[in-house]
């Protein structure tokens, strides 16, 4: 097995190592997902598809945080346009993916940190975990969440998540089905899972994805699109919505006016 380190990024450091790629999101201290990583994120997607050699690729984060999420600034209106659809276009790749993919999660995993994790095919995480979309708190909604939560913890979990901001514990998103198995160290299980996916067939693998997914991904593609629509054309022209993010940047109390 040989093992080959990318450093040509500076928001993730990727290891590719067969039959696994594994990517660390690396934007200190609490691995924040702003444009340069979506963009960094985008091209190691689209090396690894190249690779038949790699069956499985690796999400996770740093010890204090998988990552509270997308960087608020870039919900301004002038930035919000691209920033949703380069972070769009990042979920799209992953769940589009050949590859089994699998996230690896430590403490704070929010916001559109916790859409790229929910949105591999298998998710380990610590006790300490904490899961949730905090979007709601400054009057916006986390679309990809908001149209396939549901379907990985039912609609009624899913919707006191997104529209109240409830969050959960490793445990609790174990029990609600959002993860695949809680451990100190979710390297541990991990590790397991990728034993196991190194004696299978990685031609096997890419097809079983196609079949297993071929309707959710046709509700997540109109869904998704459906719900940018909405929040660039409506939510997005709301005094509330630019209230919640410029009252974030300046750590105050947001005065909102219901429209």
């Amino acid at each position: 097995m040989t093992s080959d380190t990318q450093s040509a990024f500076t928001r993730i450091a990727v290891e590719l190592s067969p039959p696994a790629a594994r990517i660390v999101l690396h934007n200190p201290p609490l691995n924040v997902i702003d444009i340069p990583m979506m963009e960094e994120l985008r091209a190691v997607l689209e090396q690894v598809e190249q690779r038949p050699d790699i069956s499985a690729t690796v999400f996770t984060g740093s010890e204090r945080a998988f990552s509270t999420g997308v960087d608020v600034a870039a919900h301004a209106p002038g930035q919000v346009h691209d920033m949703l659809a380069m972070l769009h276009s990042v979920i799209r790749s992953v769940v589009s993916s050949k590859k089994l993919t699998v996230a690896s999660v430590r403490r704070h995993c929010l916001g559109g940190g916790a859409e790229l994790a929910m949105m591999c095919d298998l998710v380990y995480a610590s006790p300490d975990s904490v899961w949730g979309f905090p979007e709601i708190k400054l009057a916006c909604f986390p679309p990809v969440a908001s149209v396939a939560l549901a379907a990985i913890v039912g609609q009624k979990l899913a919707a006191e998540m997104v529209l109240t901001g409830r969050t959960l514990t490793g445990r609790e998103a174990l029990a609600a089905g959002l993860v695949n198995g809680v451990a100190d160290d979710p390297e541990t299980p991990v590790s397991e899972c990728l034993q196991r996916v190194s004696q299978l067939s990685p031609a096997a693998i890419t097809f079983a994805k196609k079949a297993f997914y071929a309707w959710d991904s046709i509700h997540l593609d109109k869904g998704l699109t459906r719900a940018e629509q909405i929040y660039l054309e409506e939510l997005m022209r709301t005094a509330d919505a630019r209230e919640g993010v410029a009252a974030f940047l300046e750590r105050r109390r947001p005065k909102w006016v219901g429209k």
